[in-house]
């Protein structure tokens, strides 16, 4: 039964990001620098890997969020969207924001993926502790 929270928690996630990444599309782009071709569309638009990837990346997150929770007796809908929202915040963000601020990332490009990590994350936790 676990592995359905992870997995619901999981698509929750991945689903608000694909909201938030498409309402966001144009300034995103252009704070990571994506190249458009000429028919208005990123370059490798049609490279199915990074969406691959970020959900295997959110499958991971959940069921470690699940572990964490279980570890530390979070079983409540406010402690879990409580907790998935510090996590984001406060550990995920941080090394998200270092990285980018070494590797001369816009400030931009930051706050628009700090968001989607605090926002995925707080829906990630509220996901986990519903069932």
């Amino acid at each position: 039964m676990e592995i359905l929270n992870v997995l619901a928690a999981a698509v929750a996630a991945f689903a608000f990001g694909a909201v938030w990444y498409m309402s966001m599309a144009k300034p995103w782009m252009a704070a990571a620098g994506i190249v458009i071709g000429p028919d208005g569309r990123p370059a490798n638009a049609n490279d199915k890997t990074p969406f691959l990837i970020g959900f295997v990346g959110m499958v991971i997150a959940a069921g470690m969020m699940r572990h964490i929770f279980g570890m530390a007796g979070i079983d409540s809908i406010g402690k879990g969207l409580t907790a998935g929202l510090g996590i984001g915040a406060f550990s995920v963000l941080p090394w998200v924001a270092m990285n980018y601020a070494f590797g001369q990332r816009p400030f931009r490009l930051t706050m628009i993926d700090g968001a989607n990590i605090i926002a995925g994350s707080a829906i990630m936790g509220l996901v986990l502790t519903l069932f």
